[in-house]
């Protein structure tokens, strides 16, 4: 597929240099860096997802017990 892009003058021959530096063209930076993107995304859009639903669920399970009653020394024997 074909995608048109509009980028100003100076940072088209700015990547063009980049490029032949690299030994690619404008065009297969772009792909190189969309690919990448789109790798990223789909390791990254994973943990992103579970995250977002555990989230939801402490949500919808939270509950509340009442007002603590007791200090955390009371929990411990001193002798």
């Amino acid at each position: 597929m074909n995608v048109t892009l509009s980028l100003k003058d100076d940072v088209v021959k700015k990547v063009r240099r980049i490029a032949v530096e690299r030994d690619t063209t404008l065009t297969g930076l772009v792909r190189d860096y969309l690919e990448r993107l789109v790798e990223e995304e789909s390791a990254t859009g994973g943990k992103r997802r579970e995250r977002q639903a555990l989230e939801r669920s402490f949500e919808r399970y939270c509950f509340h017990v009442g007002k603590r009653t007791w200090k955390r020394e009371d929990l411990y024997e001193r002798s």
